[in-house]
Formats: C-alpha cells, sequence, structure tokens
C-alpha cells in the first residue's frame, strides 16, 4: 500500500539492486529473524550470523575487490542498511564495520593495512568496533584521556572507552588516544588495536532501552603494546582523519532512519487495515488517515534528500553540513513517525511482541549517536557563518 503513493527511487532501480534486496531480504528472514529473542537474551547477536554475511558478500560491500570487499556502489551498503532498519533489526552491527572501520582503513591505513584486515573483515571472522567516546567525553573528541606513550618500536596504551557498538564482540577496534600527553603537541591520533593483545579487557554489555540484540560496553586498556605499525594514518592526525569521515557514519543513521519510518509505516498501515474499532477497520477514521498521510509526506521528502546524499557519498562529494543535515533531520523525523505509528497500535503498540514496540525503543538513540542531534545543527550553522566566523577570527588575531 505504501508503494502506491512513494515515488520509485532510481538509486536502487537497477537490476542488480532489485537482486541484492531479494537476497537481504531472505538473509533476514532465514538467518536474522528467528534468532532476535535469543540475541536479545545474550544482549549480542552470534558470530555465525556475521560469516553468514561474509558468505553473502553483504560485508565491505564497497570496498575494493582486491581487498576481499564487493567493489560496488555505495548505494547497495544504503540498500542493505535501510533493509535492515524495515524489519526493525538492531543488531548486529554490519554498518559500522562496513560503512565505518572499513573506509578508515582503505583511505588511511598502508598497504600492509589493508592488506592484512580488509580481507577477513569481509569475510565476517573479524569483527570490528570503533573507540573514540570515554566516560567523561562524548562529542567533545579533543577531550579524550586515553593516553599512547611512545616506547621506540610501539606505544603504551592506557585508558577506556564506553559505549562502543560491537564492542563486546570486537577483534579488533580504531581507538582514539592521545600521543604526546601532557604537552602543546599532545595531538589525537589512531592506532588500530586487538582485542587478544595482552591488557585489552572489555566490560560486559550494556543493559539498554533498545537496541537490546547489539552489544554496546566499555573497553579497558592497561599498558596494552602496540605496534608503531598499527598507527592509523599520520600520529597527530585522528582528529581530522575521525572529522572526515564522520560524514558516512552520519549518512548511515540517516539512511537507517528512512528504513525504519518505512518499515513502520508498513507495518501500520496493514495492522489498521485489519483491526477493528466500532465495527470498522481503524484505517476507515479520518484521524488514522490523516497521521499516516503525514508520515508518509515526511518520509518522501526524507528520501529525496538522502537519495542525493548518497550519491554524493559515492562521488565523494559529500559535505559535513549536507551529512549533518540528514542524520539530525531523517532520525528526527524516524522518532515522529514511530510514535505516532505506536499510537495507532493502541495497547498492543506497547507490547515487546509487536516490531512496533521494538522500533520505539531502538530509534531513540539515533538522536544521540554519531554526534548529538544538537552538534550536527551547530556544524550546519558553522557553515552557514564561516565566513563571518573566519573574519571574527582573523579580528582576534590582529589584536
Amino acid at each position: 500500500m505504501l508503494q502506491n503513493v512513494l515515488m520509485e527511487r532510481s538509486i536502487y532501480a537497477s537490476e542488480e539492486h532489485k537482486m541484492m534486496q531479494e537476497m537481504i531480504q531472505d538473509f533476514i528472514k532465514t538467518d536474522i529473524e528467528p534468532h532476535v529473542d535469543q540475541w536479545e537474551k545474550d544482549q549480542m547477536v552470534s558470530r555465525e550470523v556475521w560469516e553468514r554475511a561474509g558468505e553473502l558478500g553483504l560485508l565491505c560491500i564497497d570496498m575494493p575487490e582486491q581487498y576481499g570487499g564487493g567493489g560496488l556502489h555505495f548505494s547497495f551498503s544504503a540498500l542493505l542498511i535501510e533493509e535492515m532498519a524495515k524489519k526493525g533489526i538492531s543488531g548486529p552491527g554490519f554498518s559500522l564495520h562496513s560503512d565505518i572501520i572499513a573506509p578508515y582503513i582503505l583511505k588511511w591505513g598502508n598497504q600492509a593495512q589493508k592488506e592484512k584486515y580488509l580481507p577477513i573483515m569481509a569475510t565476517g571472522k573479524m569483527i570490528t568496533a570503533i573507540g573514540m567516546t570515554e566516560p567523561n567525553c562524548g562529542s567533545d573528541l579533543q577531550a579524550i584521556r586515553t593516553t599512547a606513550v611512545d616506547k621506540g618500536d610501539h606505544y603504551l596504551v592506557n585508558g577506556q572507552k564506553t559505549f562502543i557498538t560491537n564492542g563486546y564482540m570486537c577483534d579488533m577496534a580504531i581507538v582514539a588516544v592521545k600521543t604526546h600527553p601532557g604537552t602543546e603537541q599532545e595531538g589525537v591520533s589512531l592506532l588500530i588495536m586487538e582485542s587478544a593483545w595482552e591488557g585489552f579487557e572489555k566490560g560486559v554489555p550494556f543493559k539498554k532501552i533498545g537496541m537490546k540484540s547489539q552489544d554496546t560496553c566499555e573497553l579497558f586498556f592497561d599498558n596494552v603494546k602496540v605496534p608503531k605499525e598499527n598507527l592509523l594514518g599520520e600520529e597527530g592526525a585522528g582528529f581530522k582523519i575521525m572529522m572526515t569521515e564522520l560524514a558516512r557514519e552520519r549518512l548511515s543513521v540517516a539512511i537507517a532512519a528512512i528504513g525504519g519510518a518505512e518499515g513502520a509505516i508498513t507495518d501500520t498501515l496493514e495492522y489498521t487495515s485489519t483491526r477493528t474499532a466500532f465495527k470498522q477497520p481503524i484505517a476507515a477514521f479520518q484521524n488514522t488517515q490523516f497521521k499516516l498521510a503525514e508520515c508518509a509526506t515526511q518520509l518522501q521528502l526524507h528520501q529525496a534528500f538522502v537519495d542525493r546524499c548518497i550519491l554524493a557519498m559515492h562521488e565523494h562529494t559529500l559535505t559535513a553540513e549536507s551529512a549533518s543535515m540528514a542524520k539530525f533531520s531523517a532520525s528526527d523525523m524516524h522518532g515522529k513517525v514511530v510514535d505516532e505509528c505506536l499510537q495507532l497500535f493502541g495497547g498492543y503498540g506497547y507490547m515487546w511482541e509487536y516490531p512496533i514496540a521494538r522500533m520505539y525503543a531502538d530509534n531513540r538513540v539515533a538522536r544521540i549517536y554519531a554526534g548529538t542531534n544538537e552538534i550536527m545543527k551547530l556544524l550546519i550553522a558553522r557553515g552557514l557563518f564561516k565566513e563571518l566566523f573566519q573574519q571574527m577570527k582573523g579580528a582576534r588575531k590582529r589584536k
């Protein structure tokens, strides 16, 4: 029913996209949905589902074939994100693995790092995470306290990270550290750290409001020896790298919001067409019709902008401001849509066995992670007033 009012999306219109979509839907039905209840109890998914995704070519989809990836357009990766979100699948954390970690290594890693990590990541036999946030440091990444002291042929790392997606299951993590702590050149650097190394410890998975099958935990580093060759990019360039690559992460959140909103509307259309009240379907009431009309309109508008951003991402022209706009607006829209849809389910919408309840709990964090929506607005404003800020900075220097 929803497809009757949505314009066909050219971004997913090719035969290759349609074949991929069918495979993803079958993968979700066969390899994910039957296990969700158990995964929620375990607070993590199984390693088998990661390896199955690797077998199907669903990991590192747009990474070059020479490194084990699919060598496909970014839109294929976006398609996976959307299809997972449509069904309210909160775990596993494929997108963080394929759309954040893999691009970091591809763009900033040396040849040895690419050859060592990317092929095994594509198989699902190595699960990855990224360690930025700390207990006293969220969006202000320059305030991190984890240190990496130069010991000649290696760094000695001490500190901790929190709210780490895939943290408990990870075999490797890219970790933000201060490489010259306590000095004027204490700059942020990125290290590739393997969880099997001595001193690398993991906390138990957090109990969260939603995303219950997605493992999230703390990471602790106690005198972990990290070889110098595991420095990602140049020393002190970590903050620049993170700021550059965050656009893709934020777009991924927006893409998930599009899929999640579409899934919520589709489920609600079906429910309200069959559930009756006062001897007629709930969908016969004008309030139901108007609410879902509003939701479908907002979805359509956001789809159009996010599709433009997906193309820009593939063409390497996506700006930080556009990614921020997509992330904050789409995640806000998603939250409002799911709230309206849950209301139309009535009391059943509050029951965990109904997908809309999971969607309601899961989507809330999207306005927080990958940079809060308040930070997104700040970044957009900086872009709008860039010239003014530069003039003010120059005036202060002249004084």
